[in-house]
């Protein structure tokens, strides 16, 4: 973490960086905030007295600096584990309980073995996040979940997003998405610039408040943000504007309710159609003026007040088009005139004045609607 990264991730529209103690200085002077990597940060060190002292003077060190923000503990645990960084957190929260402690999770492809649960996908899974939930009492739930490869797209995203969003809605928690950014292995490809749009948008519609890539810059990875000499990627000059976008649009939300995320057009493993009912509505533009509706479907997420128990009640929706191939005109009808959020300039919302109209998207890109206050 040097000032010539710090200031390039700031450039880029980043917040939140990994960085040792020696480096939190280096995060402030740049206005980023830092999720401390330290050896001291696991389990082990509550056990014995030596490496505990060691570990209460690091908290008692940085608990009080400005650009801290979490202390990393792990990636990617299994069940298994889960009792001992119960007991990780609960201290470090003791310690210093106006920072979290960060841990990722597996995707749903992680086997059985991985995860320490059994059962098929969904069964494993649920009780992966269940037992997460309850025996490490976490306050933000993070994972990971990586889809392109050479061949296609897996089909488990969306599965994987709406596991995750139940499991933090049902235990009131924040979650974060980490999207794939690079390849690493003969069988991955490296994303475009318009699917990191759509990995934006889709880890949006489904309620996360954080979002993450993977990987920034490391050896033996092709892509990624950077290269080893610091030159920024084309994904970099993506995610430029894809970063503020999402920030600009998650904080829209972040006092919201997620009240449940809808596909029309293509079901995919996890998704469900609109009800009938909702608040907002799809309908299909003339096509002698527009293009189709996309190829690959239309996501919405809708949002309404904590009160709010279902699809008629929602007063925001993130609209998604799937297709992160090509560009396209939706037709949203809204039970109310409805406004647009300006995510890429002005992060004002725009109104329209009506209760129907046309939205133009970029290829997997999204738009933020409300209807009138």
């Amino acid at each position: 973490m040097t000032d010539a990264v710090a200031r390039q991730m700031k450039d880029g529209g980043w917040n939140l960086v990994w960085c040792a103690e020696n480096e939190l200085e280096v995060a402030q002077r740049h206005g980023l905030r830092a999720q401390l990597t330290d050896a001291l940060l696991s389990p082990k060190s509550i056990e014995n007295p030596a490496q505990r002292e060691k570990l209460d003077a690091l908290v008692a060190r940085v608990r009080s600096h400005p650009a801290l923000y979490a202390y990393f503990l792990t990636d990617e645990p299994n069940a298994s584990q889960f009792p001992a960084l119960g007991k990780l957190v609960a201290y470090l929260r003791e310690r210093d309980p106006d920072h979290l402690a960060y841990i990722n999770l597996f995707p749903t492809y992680a086997s059985n073995e991985q995860l320490g649960n059994q059962g098929d996908t969904v069964t494993a899974y649920r009780a992966h996040l269940r037992q997460y939930v309850e025996i490490v009492k976490p306050a933000l739930i993070s994972y990971d979940h990586y889809q392109f490869t050479v061949k296609g797209d897996t089909e488990n995203y969306f599965l994987n997003l709406s596991l995750v969003r139940r499991a933090a809605l049902d235990a009131g928690l924040p979650f974060l998405n980490i999207v794939q950014a690079c390849t690493w292995t003969p069988s991955m490809r490296v994303p475009t610039g318009d699917e990191m749009r759509y990995l934006i948008y889709t880890t949006l519609a489904y309620g996360a408040q954080g979002v993450s890539y993977y990987v920034y810059c490391h050896p033996g990875h092709t892509g990624g943000i950077a290269l080893a000499d610091g030159t920024p990627t084309p994904l970099y000059e993506a995610l430029k504007s894809l970063n503020r976008q999402f920030v600009a649009i998650a904080s829209q939300l972040q006092a919201l309710r997620s009240i449940g995320v809808y596909h029309e057009g293509v079901e995919t493993p996890g998704t469900e159609p609109l009800p009938e009912d909702a608040a907002f509505r799809l309908f299909a533009p003339p096509p002698n003026r527009m293009p189709p509706r996309p190829q690959k479907g239309v996501a919405m997420g809708l949002f309404g007040p904590q009160a709010a128990s279902g699809a008629a009640q929602a007063s925001h929706v993130v609209l998604i088009n799937l297709d992160y191939g090509a560009a396209v005109t939706v037709g949203l009808s809204a039970r109310a005139p409805f406004e647009v959020l300006d995510a890429i300039g002005s992060g004002t919302w725009m109104p329209t004045g009506a209760t129907r109209g046309e939205l133009r998207f970029e290829p997997g890109g999204g738009r933020l609607v409300r209807v009138q206050p």
